[in-house]
């Protein structure tokens, strides 16, 4: 699977009305057997957003959302899944057809990165359902 920056958020900053479910079905990838893929898009995201007083009342120090993102990366189940040789390709042609402009050409690189790894995008985003090929899920999701 590969994470999106949104259920990281969720799950760290517990004012969120997510806050337990998002929180709950992290933990409980974080203790399972499988893969759980974290890019550097979602955890910058996740820095930025955290640790913006723009965002929140009380924001996250750099140290504390620094913190946070080491203790993801120390867990045995967590890798940072990087663009291989056909992630190019896959991306362009994602954002061609689906229009993707401004803020969802990054939602296109995640979701490129996902199909080229063959991976489970999960975001609370239901915008990913747009893009071709994507296998993506809402762990939030009723």
């Amino acid at each position: 699977m590969l994470v999106d920056a949104n259920l990281l958020i969720y799950a760290y900053v517990d004012s969120y009305r997510q806050h337990v479910a998002a929180r709950t079905w992290l933990d409980a990838q974080l203790n399972g057997a499988a893969r759980v893929g974290l890019p550097w898009l979602s955890l910058l995201a996740f820095m930025r957003v955290t640790s913006s007083p723009k965002v929140h009342a009380i924001p996250a120090s750099a140290a504390e959302a620094c913190d946070q993102v080491a203790a993801w990366l120390g867990w045995d189940v967590v890798w940072v899944p990087s663009p291989g040789q056909q992630h190019a390709r896959i991306l362009l042609d994602l954002v061609r057809r689906v229009g993707a402009r401004g803020n969802s050409t990054s939602d296109a690189h995640l979701a490129a990165l996902a199909i080229e790894h063959g991976l489970t995008l999960c975001s609370a985003d239901s915008d990913f359902a747009r893009f071709p090929g994507l296998r993506w899920s809402n762990p939030l999701a009723p």
